[in-house]
């Protein structure tokens, strides 16, 4: 899809939700008014107000994606959202509760009733409900176990064993197996009475006798050749696997590098037990990306945009608070050099750009490690040639940018010593924050930890106090 495209399925999502928007507030609007009139038949009129304008949205709503809905869901405020919720039609609500924002799916959840919710789940396949239920309640949960047959139950304990990140999470039970031993002609057959294939199927899964896996037959090998052919003859081989507990991760990563569409998962015994598919792994990539972005800014998990004041601030003030006490150290910093601001004024004007450098280029180091870790790219000796390259780029920077202000700081306040030590300050906490910004992530990573959550935090609390600390430190031994 071009970005043109991409940019119109924006606009016209923007379109429809301030369509909504503006059916919201009229109806809001004319409600009102006719709640506060005193008139013969009053609740028959409210009535038939109420529902002229929620039919004109529930037309609007009915023609949607479900992902459209679920966008504008995620956009409304508690109020309205609830409001349009209601209007949805309840065959929908499975479809759309496993496209919203988990924060959003809350709020969702908890106006429903059990039966609303059993409803809503006994629409969706096995792996969605897997998806799904860890926001059920248990009562709903067990409901829906003892309704769903042996098989499916079994699938959907199984799905639910995985961890969170693994493949066997991600996988879903919807696909076409095939024996190795059969003619393409039967294959054939056996597809027209399927009538229908599973979404994202580009591939069919071969199986001997045994039921352990054997390779793959993709669609296009099994229209362009004879139909007398045997699979075994026609098949590859050498296709693309996955194991249940692998990482998702690592799974997304094989998805991009080989362009795949779908995938089978087998178990160390070889046995097929599910499959993957490039709308699953595209979801998993969109929320591990959403997830480092939150992370890197300290917040704990996602939001929802109209949260109430009191769940936004439980999940902002575990960094507020490390941020509070790193500013805290940094102004000790500058108040022990409170004699050498005092004397050179310039000092205060200048210092915080020294500080601000730092952090931005600890935070671009940062950056390309947590990157580096996600994708599996540093190992061994690399981790050293990685270092001292970052090392080098700073140095350079340093030397370039830091002569700049230099040049700047001589020319303002005429005072070439001055320039001299804001260069070396400038080049001394960029390499500062090219060690921070390699060690920080690397460690995270080493104890286990995600390198990302709250990584840009603690490179600028370093770089501003060792900025401060650097530059009135060397002001202080060269200018008084």
């Amino acid at each position: 899809m071009s970005e043109i495209e991409k940019t119109k399925i924006q606009e016209s999502l923007q379109e429809i939700l301030q369509q909504v928007i503006e059916l919201l507030s009229r109806h809001q609007l004319v409600e009102g008014l006719v709640h506060k009139q005193d008139m013969p038949r009053h609740d028959l009129v409210e009535t038939l107000v109420h529902k002229q304008h929620l039919a004109e949205l529930q037309k609007k709503l009915d023609e949607l994606h479900s992902a459209d809905i679920a966008y504008i869901l995620e956009a409304l405020p508690l109020e309205q959202r609830l409001l349009v919720w209601d209007l949805v039609k309840v065959e929908r609500d499975g479809d759309i509760l496993l496209e919203v924002s988990d924060a959003v799916r809350e709020s969702l959840i908890a106006s429903m009733d059990s039966e609303e919710l059993l409803a809503a789940a006994e629409q969706l396949d096995t792996d969605e409900i897997a998806d799904l239920a860890p926001d059920l309640p248990h009562d709903v949960m067990q409901e829906l176990l003892e309704s769903l047959d042996s098989q499916n139950r079994a699938r959907l304990q199984s799905a639910m064993s995985y961890p969170e990140d693994t493949v066997g999470s991600l996988m879903d039970f919807d696909m076409v197996s095939i024996r190795d031993d059969i003619s393409l002609e039967v294959v054939l057959r056996y597809l027209r009475r399927l009538g229908e294939l599973p979404g994202h199927t580009d591939k069919l899964f071969v199986v001997d006798r045994n039921d352990n896996f054997r390779g793959v037959l993709s669609l296009k090998r099994l229209l362009v050749h004879d139909p007398e052919a045997s699979v075994a003859a026609v098949m590859a081989e050498d296709a693309v696997t996955f194991h249940p507990d692998s990482e998702a991760g690592e799974a997304a990563s094989a998805f991009e590098r080989y362009d795949l569409v779908s995938a089978p998962v087998v178990d160390r015994n070889n046995k097929l037990v599910g499959r993957l598919t490039v709308d699953v792994v595209m979801d998993f990539i969109r929320e591990e990306t959403d997830s480092e972005m939150l992370s890197m800014a300290g917040l704990r998990e996602e939001e929802d945009l109209f949260a109430t004041v009191w769940k936004s601030i439980q999940n902002r003030w575990t960094w507020l608070a490390l941020n509070l006490v790193t500013a805290f150290i940094a102004s000790r910093v500058i108040g022990v050099f409170e004699g050498s601001i005092e004397k050179i004024v310039a000092l205060a004007a200048l210092m915080p750009i020294v500080a601000g450098i730092g952090g931005n280029s600890g935070n671009q180091t940062t950056t390309m490690i947590v990157r580096a870790l996600a994708l599996g790219q540093i190992r061994g000796s690399g981790i050293r040639k990685l270092f001292l390259k970052e090392l080098g780029v700073s140095l350079v920077n340093g030397l370039i940018w830091g002569g700049i202000i230099g040049l700047v700081a001589w020319f303002i306040y005429r005072n070439a010593a001055l320039g001299v030590v804001m260069t070396g300050a400038m080049m001394l906490n960029l390499l500062l924050a090219a060690l921070m910004g390699v060690l920080i992530p690397m460690l995270m990573h080493k104890l286990g930890r995600d390198p990302a959550v709250g990584s840009s935090v603690m490179i600028t609390a370093v770089t501003d106090s060792g900025g401060f600390f650097i530059f009135l430190g060397l002001a202080t031994l060269f200018l008084l």
